[in-house]
């Protein structure tokens, strides 16, 4: 009876060291967000780097694109494959952590272009963000970081996706969110997928 007696209260304790332990190490897990080593590229952005849940699709309706963005700015201009430009109007830091980059694609050929090459070769992207800019990524120099488009837990990106085949002489709107790279950082390098990468200044 006496070892019955005893070996319960050993369980319990061992019990409760292992939730205290098992807190400290998710203390630990969030704490190291973005400490990566210089020099390495960082992991595209997951569930702990995107908005929470209550927060995704206000700040996607916020960010939509064209919304309070002048078309007459243009931060740079980039040459893609077959006649296509890409202009980008605004480089901005939101609140929450994060960075959208706007701008328009225009097709300056004589064929239509498909815009399914613009999401990358990821295949979790591929198969939530069909025709999407999801394949857009940031690269701060400075940092030695590179950033990937914001996503949900499913995977879907926060950016404009369902891009239609782009006729001769049509544009179409575009906008990308990313985890924003640190205050001290005011330019970062932008590629997109078959297109020129271009520096960009940071607003904000």
């Amino acid at each position: 009876m006496s070892i019955r007696r005893t070996t319960t209260p050993r369980r319990a304790v061992t019990a409760a060291s292992m939730v205290a332990a098992a807190i400290l190490a998710l203390a630990g897990c969030g704490g190291d967000e973005g400490g990566e080593t210089q020099g390495q590229a960082s992991t595209p952005a997951s569930a702990s780097a995107s908005p929470s849940d209550e927060n995704k699709g206000a700040q996607q309706e916020d960010t939509a694109a064209g919304e309070n963005v002048d078309p007459n700015v243009k931060l740079a201009e980039v040459q893609g494959q077959g006649g296509l430009t890409l202009v980008i109007h605004q480089v901005k830091r939101d609140a929450g952590g994060f960075l959208t980059v706007q701008g328009e694609i225009t097709n300056g050929g004589d064929q239509a272009r498909n815009t399914s090459s613009w999401v990358g070769q990821e295949s979790a992207l591929v198969a939530k963000n069909p025709n999407s800019v999801a394949g857009a990524t940031l690269v701060d120099k400075q940092g030695k970081k590179r950033y990937y488009v914001l996503r949900d837990t499913d995977a879907r990106c926060l950016c404009t996706t369902e891009i239609l085949p782009l006729a001769p002489g049509k544009s179409t709107s575009v906008f990308m969110q990313f985890p924003a790279p640190p205050q001290t950082t005011t330019e970062v390098d932008f590629t997109l997928p078959t297109f020129a990468t271009a520096s960009l200044k940071i607003s904000g």
